[in-house]
């Protein structure tokens, strides 16, 4: 078994459609991937149809934008196998609508530089969800003021240490709010690519916040970066997962479904940390009814004895 539970879709900031991703997973020999679209979880749930047809396991999850409150900086949150995916609409439309706020202010801000027009940025992005800045690069490569998505123009705009970038400054939920809610919906919070953001520094504050998992196997990551990580993991019992964070035509390196190698054994742990979790649930559960009932049973016997 091969996995990859990291691939973007068109419905966010991919180029590939549902299927077509789900194609090139079984062409290359990958039986299980999840779709994982920003703030979006049509994708999710079509793909696991899709993959029925074609013998490709699909799992269900979402990438949830978030900000982490006291530091300002941008998390990527990943809701592995949410019992009840529904609870987490109403905080996708919330983060999609903030979404096409930051989209419209680089829009405007593109236009200033560049003589495109907004409608023509726009049509770039159709079929997602949302704009995101791959889409306005290729707008401004179809407009022939840069000839790739990823180069001088790109990180003019979008580097956030150049002077002249044009990113809005994230106003996502906290990241506790978007983790208590990943586990009202029984998914399985994992920080995505946590050296992207410069997330590796939050982490003991996300864990205090109940953090799941960490995406350990990223092209994002470092050799360094994952040894850090699958430490961090060990100690504090957390599970570990990895993809190749496939966006096709709008990929930053070269890489392609299944090629950020995750060992398949993480996904039976990742399986098994679900079930591990509803079992402690259930126990404290218990637990607490059992104390709620004994100090009923003594409340009772104080008031006899009075």
């Amino acid at each position: 078994m091969s996995v990859d539970l990291h691939c973007h879709t068109k419905l966010s900031n991919g180029s590939l459609g549902i299927e077509e991703i789900i194609v090139l997973a079984k062409k290359r020999g990958i039986n299980t991937i999840a779709i994982t679209d920003h703030d979006c979880m049509a994708g999710a749930g079509r793909g696991k149809i899709i993959g029925a047809r074609h013998g490709v396991q699909v799992i269900h999850c979402v990438e949830l934008s978030a900000t982490e409150k006291e530091s300002g900086r941008l998390c990527h949150l990943l809701c592995y196998l949410a019992d009840a995916p529904d609870r987490l609409e109403g905080l996708c439309h919330k983060n999609t609508l903030i979404r096409r706020k930051e989209a419209h202010y680089m829009m405007l801000h593109v236009a200033k530089r560049y003589p495109i027009s907004l409608d023509f940025m726009t049509a770039c992005a159709s079929g997602s969800t949302s704009l995101y800045k791959q889409h306005i690069m290729r707008a401004l490569v179809e407009c022939g003021f840069a000839t790739t998505i990823y180069g001088d123009v790109y990180e003019e705009l979008f580097n956030p240490e150049s002077e002249n970038n044009i990113i809005p400054k994230p106003a996502y939920p906290d990241t506790a709010e978007v983790i208590e809610a990943i586990h009202a919906a029984g998914g399985v919070a994992v920080l995505a690519h946590p050296s992207k953001h410069g997330n590796m520094e939050l982490l003991d504050k996300l864990l205090s916040q109940g953090l799941d998992g960490v995406e350990v196997w990223s092209p994002y990551n470092t050799d360094e970066d994952r040894e850090i990580l699958k430490k961090f993991a060990a100690k504090n019992k957390l599970v570990t997962t990895g993809g190749s964070e496939f966006h096709g035509l709008y990929n930053k390196y070269p890489v392609s479904v299944g090629d950020c190698e995750m060992p398949d054994e993480n996904l039976t742990k990742l399986i098994n940390y679900k079930a591990r979790q509803k079992r402690l649930k259930k126990k404290a559960e218990a637990a607490a009814k059992a104390a709620a009932q004994e100090a009923a049973r003594q409340e009772e016997e104080q008031t006899a004895e009075g």
